[in-house]
């Protein structure tokens, strides 16, 4: 009997504590919440809270900024629609109250009402190097949420991780955000990027605005936009119309400026035999030709226009994969190469007198690789001064990196190895008879050059500044993911760019290596299922990196127990 009154009594103090405890959420699960990239430092006070958030939940932003205000409204909006709900269901407690907590509705408990945004400098430009650091802290019993940072750029950093930190909780009909917590965050790396092509494919403004606030949410901060190419020039210039009216894709609209391009419109591999002497490095041949007057001019106008129209501190000028084959069979060309000129003159002549014209612009210069290390056609180091340019690798991993830096230039790492999203989709070139033989792509390379296919794991693994000394990494500024749209259009974009660009995301961000050093790619694989789930709910159509039965059963799809 004793027995038995002793259990009635553990019951009851049992149930005494239990009501006397913050409410327990009727949604749970083992795992709470994360956010992508993953911060510089994060708590969660334990037991894990969350908070209820008010239905007229907004968020107080400092007057001064217009970018900042229109942000703290969109992301206020985002917050009240939100209707993310985790595959796995955080395992947290609903606080029941608080002091300034706000009160809610009849037997809800406490809500969040806001959050406040403190910043330093509000005037701070959005330029390369921009403090982007913030704190966040969401008081346990969610009494108050609070954003600091030193700029507006920094507080919109903050924003996008206080949304990844809400859910909505079906049970609940509310949506929830976490309480208790505390971030601090900045990025390794200054420069993170996305490079999408649109001179071979023309995709619709909304697919490239789609791209950006996903970008946005990823925590990247560059777009490089590669608008123009031998195949178009879909970009309107005020000085010089004709290069969109002839150049951009649409009926009878071709880019056939002949008075001042090399081999323009013809076959870019003349002999299939001889693959020096094509024209172009894959269809669509045309270069500038650097010995005609006009060229200048045009120059000078696209130089001028372009830096009017975007107020980045950055000018891409390009000048990687000049083809031999083209300009030695420019007639022009061939008399200047028998009086003993060089193409790498030839090169020099016209990068010489475009670089003095971008900085002039108070632009820094930034070129692929190719001008300074292409064995064949390239620049001397007194044409591009370090101390104006940035030069862009893209072949053979980090060995270009470190003949970069070494050189004195700052990098930007685009490593097709593991950078290049087009990768290991085969080639567009047609009539191909090695496609004859069955294994003509049982190899690795997926019928592409540059195969094969990049996998998240291999974008998120890469160190850009892997096997080079302290001093030489700092001038590493970081790196883009790069979308070539040879074979690319608005139909499959997101599925090819997301993901993987969020790998290379993280790894900028917070870096790829836990606290002990070792690669967290293993531990990654969760939070980007989750955060995958979670843009698509956000309208972007990003592929998925595994069943759902995985994330739903942790540890069941490794590897290694």
């Amino acid at each position: 009997m004793a027995t038995k009154n002793g259990g009635f009594v553990a019951l009851l103090l049992l149930l005494s504590f239990l009501l006397s405890s913050p409410l327990p959420a009727r949604c749970d699960a083992p795992l709470p919440v994360n956010v992508w990239p993953k911060p510089t430092s994060m708590s969660w006070a334990e037991p894990h809270m969350a908070v209820r958030v008010s239905s007229s939940f907004h968020v107080v932003a400092p007057s001064g900024n217009a970018h900042l205000l229109s942000a703290a409204r969109r992301y206020a909006a985002l917050l009240l629609a939100e209707r993310y709900r985790p595959l796995v269901t955080p395992a947290v407690n609903v606080t029941a109250g608080g002091a300034g907590a706000g009160a809610g509705a009849a037997g809800r408990g406490a809500e969040l009402g806001y959050l406040t945004l403190a910043v330093s400098d509000l005037h701070a430009p959005l330029q390369h190097g921009v403090d982007e650091s913030y704190a966040l802290e969401i008081l346990p019993a969610g009494a108050a949420a609070t954003v600091t940072a030193a700029t507006a750029w920094g507080a919109m950093r903050g924003l996008e991780t206080f949304s990844q930190l809400a859910w909505w909780c079906g049970r609940e009909r509310a949506v929830l955000v976490a309480a208790g917590v505390r971030i601090e965050d900045r990025p390794l790396y200054p420069h993170r990027g996305l490079m999408l092509d649109t001179g071979r494919t023309y995709f619709p403004v909304a697919d490239i605005l789609r791209t950006i606030d996903a970008m946005a949410a990823n925590k990247m901060n560059v777009f490089h936009w590669h608008i123009t190419d031998s195949q178009s020039f879909p970009l309107e210039l005020p000085s010089e119309p004709a290069l969109a009216e002839k150049g951009s894709y649409g009926d009878g609209m071709r880019y056939t400026v002949d008075d001042l391009v090399s081999c323009a419109g013809e076959f870019w591999l003349p002999d299939a035999s001889d693959w020096p002497s094509r024209l172009a490095a894959e269809p669509g041949a045309g270069q500038l030709n650097p010995l005609e007057p006009k060229t200048y001019q045009v120059m000078s106008n696209v130089i001028n226009d372009v830096t009017s129209l975007f107020p980045d501190g950055f000018y891409h000028a390009g000048a990687d994969e000049v083809t031999p084959g083209c300009w030695n069979a420019d007639p022009s060309i061939q008399r200047y190469l028998a009086r003993g000129g060089t193409l790498s003159r030839l090169l020099e002549k016209f990068v010489g007198a475009a670089h003095p014209l971008i900085v002039s612009r108070n632009r820094t210069a930034v070129y692929w690789e190719d001008v300074l290390l292409d064995q064949a056609v390239n620049v001397t180091a007194s044409a591009i001064p370090p101390e104006t340019t940035i030069l862009q690798t893209w072949n053979n991993g980090g060995n270009n990196t470190r003949l970069i830096v070494r050189a004195g230039y700052r990098a930007i790492v685009s490593s097709a190895s593991f950078y290049y999203l087009d990768c290991g989709h085969g080639d567009f070139a047609g009539n191909d008879s090695a496609y004859d033989d069955p294994r003509s792509d049982y190899g690795t390379s997926g019928g592409s050059w540059c195969g094969p296919y990049k996998t998240w794991q291999r974008v998120y693994d890469y160190d850009v500044a892997g096997g080079l000394t302290a001093e030489e990494a700092r001038l590493v500024v970081g790196g883009e993911v790069a979308m070539w749209t040879e074979q690319v259009d608005a139909a499959v974009l997101d599925g090819r760019v997301w993901p993987r660009a969020s790998a290379m995301a993280e790894a900028l961000w917070s870096g790829n290596r836990d606290a002990t050093g070792r690669k967290r790619y293993a531990e990654a694989t969760d939070r980007l299922t989750d955060w995958r789930h979670r843009m698509v709910g956000r309208g972007v159509r990003a592929e998925p990196i595994q069943p759902l039965w995985c994330r739903n059963r942790p540890g069941m799809c490794n590897l290694v127990r």
